[in-house]
């Protein structure tokens, strides 16, 4: 039964539309479950979109800003503290600028980590959604190669393919594609299993539409939505794998600055210069932590989400409801 609330109590109790008074109040729905959620997600959405404009913005804009060279060396002037006077992060062992160092080398890792995620969700979307779909021998096919990747050990895969291929940017953005693939591939088939079987695609079926244009044109626009989202959660997990490449010496060679580069040349002096370390560090935690507050608040908010407008599967909805 749907209520009207009086809005100047929240004590007072809510009225039906025939003028009987019901049990719930303002103060009942502002403590409800779903208030709470709602609540939650747009609180994590704002906290992960500042965390991560903080480091996005500043590194995109980094040929932009009045900041020394990354790569001009004064010896004269290493291992300056943060805050010194035109080092605002200090400076490292060679008397580079950091903070000019950070903004640089966070373009490489960054354009390696988004480059990598979408590929490996173009990847495993084409995947998974085939799979889920047409079953049988696709779905053998897409599973075998999942369980396989998933038995290696992700690092040293990395690290062997690397070893193979040379530590470029080419190589290791498709080292990183292939090795996230599986997990859009096996969400996007869980999704793919649960759509075939609503009416809206046996109603296309009715209609003479092919398997291939029932998938693409209908099933697909209805579950890229939380396919994209653990897309952009994979993204963090891309930084750190490259951060990660580039610490143990198999990533993007010099002159590329990459943020694992900068850690693992400053981790000799962390006992005496800690901010060659820590900031480069507490760059790459802002980042991850703020893009997985960004996934999961849009993944709290589309859990309601209805289906995209225009599809068949919203149209199908619609006349059920109305019938």
């Amino acid at each position: 039964m749907t209520t009207a609330l009086s809005g100047a109590d929240p004590d007072a109790s809510a009225t039906s539309p025939g003028g009987r008074p019901s049990a719930v109040t303002a103060r009942d729905l502002a403590r409800a479950t779903a208030t709470r959620q709602r609540r939650g997600a747009r609180f994590r959405l704002w906290a992960g979109t500042v965390c991560t404009a903080l480091v996005v913005l500043p590194v995109a804009l980094a040929g932009l800003l009045p900041l020394p060279d990354a790569d001009a060396q004064d010896l004269s002037r290493r291992r300056l503290p943060p805050l010194s006077e035109g080092h605002l992060f200090g400076t490292d062992q060679l008397g580079r600028d950091l903070l000019s160092r950070i903004l640089h080398g966070g373009q490489v890792s960054l354009t390696v980590g988004v480059l990598a995620v979408l590929v490996s969700g173009l990847i495993g979307i084409a995947a998974g959604a085939a799979a889920g779909f047409f079953g049988g021998w696709v779905d053998s096919v897409v599973s075998r190669l999942l369980e396989a990747q998933l038995a290696l050990p992700l690092l040293m895969m990395l690290l062997l393919v690397v070893a193979l291929f040379g530590p470029s940017v080419t190589v290791i953005t498709c080292v990183i594609a292939v090795a996230q693939w599986p997990e859009v591939a096996r969400l996007t088939r869980s999704l793919v299993l649960v759509e075939r079987e609503k009416p809206y695609v046996a109603a296309a079926r009715v209609l003479g539409l092919r398997g291939v244009s029932v998938l693409g044109r209908h099933v697909v626009p209805n579950i890229i939505r939380p396919a994209s989202l653990v897309v952009l959660l994979l993204l963090a997990q891309a930084v750190l794998l490259e951060s990660a490449l580039s610490f143990l010496g198999a990533g993007p060679q010099r002159p590329f600055a990459t943020w694992g580069r900068i850690i693992s040349d400053g981790q000799d002096y962390i006992t005496t210069s800690w901010w060659l370390v820590t900031l480069p560090g507490l760059v790459i935690a802002l980042l991850v932590v703020g893009v997985n507050l960004v996934g999961d608040g849009l993944r709290d908010r589309t859990r309601t989400a209805r289906a995209p407008r225009g599809t068949l599967a919203s149209r199908v909805t619609k006349g059920a409801s109305r019938s």
